[in-house]
């Protein structure tokens, strides 16, 4: 069984969800005529529901999990769903707690919207497989304890 998940999550997310959602669809397969679609919505003030898409996106890299954990404790945006900003620093961003000042640009260059979850995870997944846990370090003695 192969399983995809798709850019189709934007266009779900931009018809049918709030500010507070996002739509997820993933498409399995399994033979060549045979394939399923599960839809989803991820409630983005909720931070276990939250906290089961991140565990889904990074299934491959579970560190990532335990670095949202400790950034944001797994919330996107406030309770008036707006993208929550660091308490030490409010250059940093969303879930993964990106700085705006210093990634920015690169975000922009490779299509990521920091403001989104989407965005926002796709581009610190870009950032760990470039620079490993190191954008990170700050809140290490919190993460590195899982590792």
């Amino acid at each position: 069984m192969i399983e995809i998940t798709t850019g189709i999550a934007f266009l779900l997310s931009s018809m049918y969800g709030s500010g507070n959602t996002i739509t997820v669809a993933t498409v399995s397969q399994s033979g060549v005529d045979s394939s399923t679609v599960k839809v989803e919505t991820v409630n983005l003030q909720d931070r276990k529901s939250v906290e089961k898409y991140l565990r889904e996106q990074y299934s491959d890299t579970p560190i990532l999990v335990d670095i949202a954990r400790c950034e944001s404790t797994f919330s996107q945006v406030d309770k008036e769903g707006k993208v929550i900003r660091g308490r030490v620093n409010s250059a940093d961003v969303g879930v993964m707690q990106i700085n705006e000042k210093y990634h920015s640009v690169k975000a922009v260059e490779l299509g990521y919207d920091l403001h989104t979850i989407d965005g926002n995870i796709a581009y610190a997944k870009y950032l760990y497989e470039k620079f490993g846990a190191q954008p990170w370090k700050a809140s290490s003695k919190c993460w590195s304890k899982k590792v």
